[in-house]
């Protein structure tokens, strides 16, 4: 059997209908890992996949960290072959059942302009979906995979992965590997296969100014007392320039390396039908919006607020407060990011300023394998083999993800191959996937395990299940 007998086989999944069938009992599980009413479901969809599993010859296991479910489901073939570990999750974000549009369920697979709506299609149960019927179809295909498969699913991804970086460190040699190939977030854009390599960096935290215990009327103390809302201002505006260009010097690179400018040089930001324009001229100038985007920082105001918004009176506001976000790339020092902006703040007179991290959102560290790493190279090679497309190469994803649990715990180069697109409304109401996309993706995952089976072919790795490293053989 061939390499396009595999690819035939996994596309034919979607064709009979049998893909359409699991996903819908995936999405009619409703994992949301925000609401405490559901955590029976949690273990349910566990459930479900581990028979999904099963089915196709691997051995499963539950695994806990406090109150953190994870599935791990693993098919070692030979203890000299390569071995790669997948991911994904199964929880999904609050369902929303009232906003999505008429005759639209999040927890219903529904068909409508040759897309898949509901829950989680995207984010990202259709994305560890298609790279499961992909392991399937190359089994089915080859009678074996060729390499030794390793899977883990958690489901608190949603909240940041409590728990996952003490599975891995506690459980690391159970999951060692010589890979990571997984999916999540979305393509460049929805026509063009993507390849990502690692993740930006996210720390969200709160400015905030308390300046005395409650309001006084602006007739009788105006002009002689601070109003905090003025010296926010002040604030945000020694942070950011005008046009969003970042003033800190400890919150940037010191430089775009070389190698991220080629590949990001063919890269163009495209949200696709309902995506937003971009805007000219803001953040870093000079920078084009790829690289803005996947090879340099963000800071943004989430939330602000000073006084009584919804009814205000005459009065000078005690307080102002924000919440903020940075997202940082590789070479930005995360535990400097909060001490450099106290001292940008005393430096600018501002000591008022109060910062501090805010206590409901988790810190995400940048990663980023090299684009000039051989396995970037292998994979970009099999997929262009696959559609006949040049996918696009992109350093990090915009967003963030805890892909530095598996570069920096376990050591592992990470290959991501997203397969939902910028358009997709992942979180928001009407999540959908388009057909066609997830036709191309099956093939394309095909191919990967396929190449991945293939000895002479892959580049040089250390066998994660024996003692010797081993050549497996040349890039294609």
């Amino acid at each position: 059997m061939t390499r396009n007998a595999a690819i035939a086989r996994a596309r034919d999944h979607l064709d009979s209908g049998c893909f359409k069938a699991v996903l819908s009992r995936l999405l009619a599980i409703p994992s949301e890992s925000q609401n405490p009413e559901r955590k029976l479901q949690i273990i349910k969809y566990l459930d479900e996949l581990r028979r999904i599993f099963e089915d196709f010859g691997c051995d499963c296991r539950l695994l806990t960290v406090g109150n953190a479910h994870f599935l791990y489901a693993e098919r070692i073939e030979g203890r000299k072959l390569l071995t790669v570990l997948g991911y994904g999750h199964g929880d999904v974000v609050w369902g929303h059942d009232d906003c999505w549009s008429k005759g639209i369920s999040p927890w219903l697979l529904v068909e409508a302009d040759e897309r898949w709506y509901g829950r989680g299609v995207a984010d990202n149960k259709g994305q560890h979906a298609i790279n499961i019927a992909g392991l399937r179809a190359v089994l089915e295909t080859r009678g074996r995979l060729g390499f030794n498969v390793k899977y883990l699913i958690e489901m608190e991804e949603e909240i940041d992965s409590p728990g996952l970086r003490e599975l891995c460190t506690t459980h690391k040699e159970l999951l060692s590997a010589d890979l990571l190939v997984a999916s999540d977030g979305p393509r460049l854009s929805e026509h063009r296969p993507t390849i990502f390599l690692g993740s930006r960096g996210c720390l969200t935290f709160d400015i905030y100014i308390k300046a005395r215990a409650s309001a006084h009327h602006s007739g009788n103390w105006g002009g002689l007392l601070s109003d905090p809302a003025i010296q926010f201002a002040h604030a945000l505006a020694t942070i950011v320039s005008p046009t969003g260009r970042i003033l800190i010097p400890e919150w940037i690179p010191s430089e775009l390396p070389q190698s991220l400018r080629r590949v990001l040089a063919d890269c163009v930001i495209d949200g696709g039908l309902g995506g937003p324009e971009i805007d000219p001229g803001w953040g870093e100038p000079g920078l084009s919006p790829a690289e803005q985007v996947y090879g340099w920082c963000s800071f943004d105001v989430l939330a602000m607020k000073s006084g009584n918004p919804e009814a205000p009176v005459s009065a000078i506001p005690p307080s102002a407060w924000a919440r903020c976000q940075l997202r940082f790339v590789v070479g930005v020092d995360h535990e400097d990011i909060l001490p450099a902006l106290r001292r940008h703040l005393a430096r600018h007179g501002l000591d008022a300023v109060e910062v501090a991290p805010s206590p409901d959102d988790g810190l995400f560290l940048a990663t980023r394998l090299d684009p000039e790493n051989p396995w970037v190279r292998w994979a970009e090679a099999s997929i262009i083999r696959t559609t006949e497309k040049v996918p696009a190469i992109l350093p990090n994803l915009g967003g963030s993800l805890p892909n530095d649990i598996f570069a920096s715990v376990l050591s592992l180069p990470t290959l991501w191959v997203p397969h939902a697109h910028p358009g997709c409304r992942q979180h928001a109401s009407d999540e959908h996937l388009p057909i066609e996309l997830v036709r191309e993706a099956l093939g394309i995952m095909a191919g990967l395990y396929w190449d991945l089976g293939e000895q002479d072919t892959v580049p040089e790795a250390s066998t994660s299940l024996g003692s010797t490293k081993v050549r497996f053989g040349r890039l294609p």
